[in-house]
């Protein structure tokens, strides 16, 4: 069965081309309200612990603009999730 992205949902996958602390340690892609987006996400210790900070960016946007990421491999065919 091939996947289906569905509103108000995504995926991650952990960023296995990770080199340095301002790189996500996870990166996917979300569907809001009918908008595609790229999410990337970072593991940070705050003072309640471990936490998830996320970050959106529209999947229209061109190529460049916003957090500055390498190319990293595809989880679903066909789909390149920048990092």
């Amino acid at each position: 069965m091939a996947f289906e992205q569905r509103d108000n949902s995504g995926v991650l996958f952990k960023n296995e081309k990770r080199e340095k602390d301002s790189h996500p340690n996870a990166t996917g892609h979300a569907m809001i309200d009918g908008v595609e987006y790229w999410v990337s996400a970072w593991t940070k210790d705050g003072k309640n612990g471990k936490f998830q900070s996320l970050a959106f960016k529209r999947k229209e946007e061109p190529a460049g603009a916003g957090i500055k990421r390498n190319p990293g491999p595809s989880r679903d065919p066909g789909d390149d999730v920048p990092w």
